[in-house]
């Protein structure tokens, strides 16, 4: 008879309430495949977007359907081929389906978890941390160039601020007024959304801006054009439709345990933080999506199992 776990599953598109906690089938591991006893798992904006039908042009579902693509935990079965991993070692990386129990990861994916990081971060940091570090790849950022970045305190934006201060960038980070102060903290010049954004930023950043990534969207990107120019130095994570009306890139993730190894690198030297802003248990994902799309988190909201 087949074990049993417990994984978030939804049926239809719709609010969080549509989110259940159902008990599931244990994968067994794969060529290649380790199986992860969870014990974080990150919650991002493309959670609630998939879950919501948002993106079901774009991206749609197959009914019944997970949720979560990053996440950490303690290895309990190794499938064939795997080296360099045992039952017992506690890792973390991207995988389809995180928000459950147990979890089948890509051994070629993931990464050991440092002794000293707190399960609730290291279940924050794969996705949305190997998203800024592509992205400012992506857009060139190099010592001495000044970078926009919109949504700055959120998830992927507040490790994008880290990543091109140590680049060497001066960072113009756009954000609610209450995470102004986390922001200055990772060495950002932090600026208020809403009406004169364009005044504000060449306020802080005189001699003009080299790059954007935004994570927010819609005015965001028109904000992005007329300070940067250039359409191939801007980038957004969060409007693919406007990217594509304007004619600006829109930016995904190369995922790979090199990347997700660097990261791990900085955070282990005390240069990169991760910031983890509400945990939730698994059983209250719901909870847990209304708090995302309420907006202006500062960091990651985490589920723990």
């Amino acid at each position: 008879m087949a074990t049993m776990s417990k994984a978030i599953v939804f049926t239809e598109y719709g609010d969080p309430d549509v989110l259940r906690l159902l008990e599931v089938p244990t994968p067994e591991p794969g060529p290649g495949q380790v199986r992860v006893r969870m014990k974080a798992a990150g919650v991002q904006p493309a959670d609630t977007r998939s879950r919501s039908g948002a993106w079901q042009a774009w991206m749609p579902v197959r009914f019944p359907a997970r949720l979560g693509n990053e996440g950490a935990g303690v290895i309990d079965a190794v499938g064939p081929g795997v080296a360099g991993f045992a039952v017992g070692d506690e890792v973390l990386g991207p995988a389809a389906g995180a928000y459950a129990e147990s979890v089948l990861f890509q051994a070629d994916q993931i990464a050991a978890k440092p002794a000293i990081m707190p399960w609730i971060e290291a279940g924050a940091l794969s996705a949305s941390g190997q998203t800024a570090h592509t992205a400012l790849e992506d857009l060139g950022v190099a010592a001495g160039d000044t970078v926009l970045i919109h949504a700055a305190a959120g998830g992927v934006g507040h490790i994008a601020v880290q990543l091109a201060r140590l680049r060497g960038a001066l960072v113009v980070a756009t954000a609610s007024p209450e995470n102004h102060e986390f922001l200055r903290s990772l060495g950002a010049l932090p600026v208020a959304y809403g009406p004169g954004l364009v005044d504000r930023i060449k306020e802080v950043a005189p001699a003009g801006v080299d790059a954007a990534l935004d994570g927010a969207g819609g005015e965001a990107l028109e904000v992005s054009l007329e300070v940067v120019g250039k359409r191939d130095r801007i980038g957004t994570i969060a409007d693919q439709g406007g990217a594509a009306r304007l004619g600006l890139r829109s930016i995904g993730t190369r995922r790979s345990a090199d990347r997700l190894g660097e990261l791990l690198r900085l955070y282990s030297e005390g240069q990169l933080r991760v910031a983890v802003w509400k945990e939730f248990p698994l059983a209250q994902a719901a909870a847990a999506h209304r708090e995302s799309e309420r907006g202006h988190l500062r960091g990651k909201i985490v589920l723990t199992m």
